[in-house]
């Protein structure tokens, strides 16, 4: 079995590098636990990228990632870009090209409600309670990547949505043999009353359903679908759906948790992998210790699935479980007592060597007084 894994690292912009610094520190207490060596080159992508060499995406920084055996990724994004429309070059379209580049078609981002946080969440405790959903979205066509035009002086512009069948087989087999895992239930979210690229959708998802007999498949346009997550989130189990459908669900989903910095994502393709926590750079938490780590360690875990390291990623949720538990949280969980990113951080590394021996002592740390022993 395999035990030393070359992990490429990019920290990206904003709260990208303390988040991505956690997970590292984790992977090193993996690494004393179960014995596994992780190496970490670290790359240039996004606003950091194009400050410094002018390409969001540097040559260097792709053969890096196509050289690993998967990518761990912070955050994209900066206000310098957001509020500049002209702007030729932007952060954003490093990541899109990577994706393309590494052939990364499914994103994967699972939803879980944790008991202890659910009263944070705005919608009420007796809707969410128990919601568990795994999200398919197709990463690498679909209008994000469609042609695009702009006429300035006309004050005119399109892009253009397009799929063909190659593009939505794979990810629709992925979504049918999770839900074979789970609860047995595929929801496509489409808008096939009016678009032809969802009406193939749904041609495709009913052919290869076939193949799937135990899995109850069912159809919902996008439309409907942002309300009924809110209504009733529990009546998902995996969601299969294009794109721009997917990019924008997926973050909806994130207020049933109580917070985006709890949701992880997976990036798969044929043979290169990337994880990410789904939140966006959020600048204005940029160096002030306040970021939440967990969505980065998190899509660590599931970085550790893929590599088939089943017990480590267990052990590592199981750790981040035992820390929300005990409220060993950054300020958007607990705004009474809470925990800097680099803490919450060591605490979670701290257990997953040591567990109910833990350097830190937990009753101390449940009145907000954490201290070695």
């Amino acid at each position: 079995m395999k035990t030393s894994f070359k992990i490429a690292v990019l920290p990206g912009d904003g709260i990208g590098p303390e988040v991505v610094n956690e997970s590292t520190k984790i992977l090193n207490a993996i690494g004393e636990a179960f014995n596994y060596t992780f190496e970490f080159t670290y790359g240039l992508m996004g606003a950091e990228a194009i400050f410094k060499t002018g390409n969001p995406l540097p040559d260097e920084t792709l053969q890096i990632c196509k050289e690993s055996d998967a990518v761990l990724f912070g955050a994209i994004g900066d206000p310098s870009f957001d509020h500049n429309p002209d702007a030729k070059v932007r952060p954003e379209q490093g990541l899109l090209k990577l994706r393309k580049e590494l052939g990364l078609f499914a994103n994967i981002r699972p939803l879980k409600t944790y008991s202890s946080l659910i009263d944070k969440s705005p919608v009420k405790r007796e809707v969410i309670e128990g919601t568990d959903i795994q999200i398919f979205r197709e990463l690498v066509s679909g209008i994000y990547f469609g042609e695009k035009f702009t006429d300035e002086e006309a004050g005119y512009a399109y892009d253009i949505c397009k799929y063909n069948r190659e593009e939505i087989i794979p990810i629709v087999h992925m979504a049918f043999q999770e839900a074979q895992k789970r609860r047995k239930k595929l929801t496509l979210i489409d808008k096939a009353n009016v678009l032809d690229t969802s009406r193939l959708w749904r041609k495709v998802c009913k052919e290869i359903a076939h193949e799937y007999p135990d899995v109850e498949l069912d159809f919902m346009f996008v439309d409907n679908a942002a309300m009924q997550l809110i209504l009733n989130p529990k009546q998902f189990d995996v969601i299969v759906t294009e794109n721009m459908f997917g990019d924008i669900i997926s973050d909806e989903a994130s207020v049933i948790g109580g917070s985006i910095g709890l949701l992880p994502s997976a990036s798969i393709g044929n043979e290169n992998a990337l994880f990410e926590p789904i939140h966006g750079s959020y600048p204005q938490a940029k160096g002030k210790g306040i970021a939440n780590p967990v969505a980065s360690v998190l899509s660590t875990a599931m970085m550790l699935d893929y590599l088939g390291l089943d017990q480590a990623a267990e052990k590592l949720r199981q750790s981040v479980e035992y820390a929300i538990e005990n409220k060993y949280v950054t300020a958007d969980l607990n705004d009474e007592q809470h925990y800097s990113t680099s803490e919450v951080g060591s605490f979670i590394a701290d257990y997953i060597k040591y567990s109910e021996k833990s350097y830190y002592n937990f009753e101390n740390v449940k009145i907000g007084k954490s201290t070695i022993v």
